[in-house]
């Protein structure tokens, strides 16, 4: 059955987890899809597993567009949700709806997602009179890493708590029709999600959420370059990679792939005939 923001609702109303998992490729967005997962997030997290920098800030628009729509082209029954980048709806309303526009025109997704919970209430609205879906992002927001003094854990304390709330009923106010929580303590999680009609989705906030994400290459054990405490690795996909290209190069060395049956036959006697 094909997921859409009415059967995430209808998911909480009736006490059903939720899943979601990022992809970045055609791919792994058949391998996700197929496994049953309700939603593919295309993150901007790709900047850093599948780009290599420090952190979110440097993904373009046209990176996620590139990504989106090559997951879009993969994914046939998940909710497809595309992060909005860094300072693509933060400079205005205008900017934020035209590139939400953007993509679902050029990318194909379903929804946006984008961080920030009081700050950014005038563009959820925008983007959601404009009949585009909008997922709200609050809690260790990625794209202010650098106000925030780094990846930490929001909301620990009262005055923080009560901010994370706060925003919480606000990008619900404004029509968000889903918020991640990410890295916030397991209760204030879970009195969102018992406050909150709309789903929560969980990423390093308890068991509590209505659902939870991960980034694959974590789940699967693929980044190396850090581990989020918050990440369960559910397979040793990076490893037998590792092997496996490591056997590929054995054999390529010593002759023994490709072998014959990996070769195509011909006629012989024409390479005599050749000149």
């Amino acid at each position: 059955m094909k997921n859409t923001v009415v059967t995430f609702q209808q998911a909480k109303q009736n006490n059903i987890k939720q899943t979601m998992l990022t992809a970045y490729d055609y791919s792994t967005a058949k391998l996700i899809d197929a496994a049953g997962v309700n939603a593919i997030l295309v993150g901007d997290s790709l900047g850093m597993v599948c780009l290599g920098y420090e952190d979110t800030l440097s993904v373009t628009m046209e990176d996620m567009i590139h990504h989106t729509a090559a997951v879009a082209r993969g994914a046939k029954n998940a909710l497809l949700v595309a992060d909005m980048p860094f300072m693509s709806y933060q400079t205005s309303t205008y900017d934020a709806l035209v590139n939400a526009g953007r993509l679902m025109k050029e990318g194909r997704a379903q929804a946006v997602k984008l961080e920030g919970g009081a700050a950014v209430c005038e563009q959820i609205r925008a983007i959601v009179d404009a009949s585009i879906p909008v997922c709200a992002h609050i809690g260790m927001t990625p794209q202010s890493v650098n106000a925030f003094g780094g990846f930490r854990v929001q909301g620990k304390g009262e005055a923080a708590a009560q901010k994370i709330l706060d925003d919480a009923r606000r990008v619900q106010e404004a029509g968000a029709f889903a918020v991640v929580l990410e890295c916030v303590p397991a209760p204030l999680a879970k009195k969102i999600t018992e406050e909150l009609d709309i789903p929560t989705i969980g990423i390093g906030a308890g068991p509590d959420c209505d659902g939870q994400v991960l980034v694959y290459q974590d789940m699967l054990t693929m980044f190396s370059d850090f581990t989020p405490k918050f990440v369960k690795p559910f397979a040793n996909v990076g490893e037998a990679m590792t092997a496996g290209f490591k056997a590929y190069i054995e054999e390529v060395q010593n002759g023994t792939f490709p072998a014959k049956e990996h070769t195509f036959k011909m006629d012989e006697s024409i390479i005599d005939k050749l000149y």
